[in-house]
């Protein structure tokens, strides 16, 4: 069985190296005490949601604070390429569904998108609302898929701002019905260089009434491709992780598990 994880804040491991104890307090030390009733001498992990990874033993579990000796520290490398998901808002939750799944399948960025036909909308304190719910679910699924690092999530994007991101990303997809190229082929002209570990593919999931013209004009001005998944058409919660999962095999993210190119110390 898998050792859980828990999540410590920024910095939290900085300096430590095999035999510092680890306090885990907060939201995180009562999971870990009082659901998981964690005792002495098992295993976890702590990951500071940036990729540093401490594997350790569980060495006091009193109250809300989980003590963890440190076994190894483990560095993990950013993969080439920042898989970002920009996923229109839409209605029955199916847009923070994506995200969380989109999270279990490695994305590196989630942006809900405003779009033209989207029916839900995010204004004023229901946009703050909505983003900190977002965010705490992909947190939840990151820790349940014991990853080291976290996914950023942006906040919401209109057309203007996510055409200039669109402008800037080393490769923006458009997921369309109406594409004439596959996403597989897409993604095939994506060769990693010294620069790739900071660039950012965008995979655009429209709402369920679609993109508008305008919009899909828009971003092929800017120069995103037109890609399709597959012959049937997906559903908004779908789409995104279907093409992340896709994206994940073309480039070499599904070899082995977190941590398989790790410094250890």
């Amino acid at each position: 069985m898998s050792r859980p994880l828990f999540y410590v804040p920024a910095g939290a491991l900085d300096g430590a190296v095999p035999g510092t104890v680890v306090d885990v307090d907060g939201a995180e030390g009562r999971h870990a005490v009082t659901v998981k009733r964690l005792s002495v001498g098992e295993g976890v992990d702590l990951a500071d949601g940036a990729g540093v990874r401490a594997v350790g033993t569980v060495t006091s579990a009193e109250g809300s604070v989980l003590g963890v000796a440190v076994g190894s520290i483990r560095r993990e490398q950013a993969p080439p390429f920042r898989l970002v998901l920009v996923q229109a808002l839409a209605k029955g939750d199916r847009d923070e569904l994506a995200a969380e799944t989109a999270t279990e399948l490695g994305v590196d960025v989630i942006v809900p998108w405003q779009a033209e036909r989207s029916i839900v909308r995010w204004k004023g304190e229901r946009a703050e609302k909505a983003l900190a719910k977002w965010r705490s679910a992909v947190f939840a699924a990151a820790k349940q898929a014991r990853r080291a690092r976290v996914p950023e999530v942006d906040p919401a994007h209109d057309g203007a701002r996510l055409a200039a991101r669109v402008k800037a990303a080393r490769l923006a997809v458009v997921l369309h019905e109406e594409a004439t190229e596959s996403l597989s082929e897409v993604l095939a002209a994506v060769t990693p260089d010294e620069g790739a570990r900071e660039a950012e593919i965008l995979f655009i999931v429209g709402p369920e009434g679609g993109i508008s013209p305008a919009e899909l004009e828009r971003f092929i001005a800017a120069g995103a491709r037109l890609a399709l998944l597959g012959p049937h058409v997906l559903r908004s919660s779908t789409a995104g992780p279907a093409a992340l999962a896709l994206a994940g095999d073309r480039l070499g993210r599904w070899g082995g598990r977190d941590g398989r190119d790790a410094e250890n110390s």
